[in-house]
């Protein structure tokens, strides 16, 4: 059993992915589904999702590229339980006191959507997990330096983040990662990006990039209710296309 009173079971990529999920609580939505559209994984590569909550980015992921190796650290016990109930090998752990099945091993890619949120400027949740899943009291310094630990030489950080901790993120970043390249996410066309993918290569070598904006949704504004998701997008979302990166 998870702990949790009620779950409802939710279909991601047109339902190639079905996840247990509380009714109250944090919930995963589309961000998880574009962190793992934005990894460049190939069959046999192995993936870390560091704050996996109820394993929506890994799974996703390896929904996209067959013969992964995932595994996914969550700090919350019953949210671990439940990504381990959805098919995701999950260790339930505080990045801080990673266990050693964790720090000794590497990774070809490590993935995180860490809590978008700083406390210190802003209020916290009621509930405790989705406040655990949303309000930021581990520093995103610290999650970066633990993601870049647990790189394999030439391997790939993917973080996705709100655009206003963007600087913070490019400060965080070790001297040992490098070709960084940052995806923002527009809600419309003629609007302020909100979301942003930053990539980073252990020991990489080439100049910073800064991509033209992925725009989400048709037109300049909300109309009316229903689906405006452009094409390529609803391809990622319903179809578990990769994110053009």
């Amino acid at each position: 059993m998870s702990g949790f009173n009620d779950l409802t079971k939710d279909a991601f990529l047109g339902g190639k992915v079905k996840l247990l999920q509380p009714k109250f609580g944090y919930r995963a939505g589309v961000d998880p589904v574009f962190l793992a559209a934005s990894v460049n994984a190939t069959p046999g590569q192995s993936v870390l999702d560091l704050g996996c909550g109820v394993g929506a980015a890994a799974l996703c992921l390896g929904a996209r590229v067959p013969d992964v190796k995932l595994i996914g650290v969550e700090r919350q016990p019953k949210y671990a339980e439940l990504a381990r109930r959805n098919g995701l090998e999950t260790v339930c752990a505080d990045l801080s006191d990673l266990p050693d099945m964790i720090r000794q091993n590497q990774f070809d890619h490590v993935i995180a959507n860490p809590p978008y949120f700083d406390r210190n400027a802003s209020v916290a949740a009621r509930d405790l997990g989705r406040e655990g899943a949303l309000g930021e009291d581990t520093p995103l310094s610290v999650w970066i330096k633990v993601a870049a630990k647990r790189l394999k030489p030439k391997g790939y950080l993917h973080f996705i983040h709100r655009i206003e901790r963007l600087p913070d993120l490019m400060a965080a970043v070790p001297s040992d990662l490098g070709s960084i390249q940052v995806l923002p996410l527009t809600p419309r066309f003629g609007r302020k990006a909100e979301l942003v993918i930053l990539r980073a290569r252990k020991d990489g070598r080439a100049a910073f990039e800064l991509f033209s904006p992925c725009i989400l949704h048709r037109g300049e504004r909300h109309e009316r209710d229903g689906d405006s998701y452009l094409a390529e997008i609803k391809a990622v979302l319903r179809d578990g296309a990769a994110l053009k990166f």
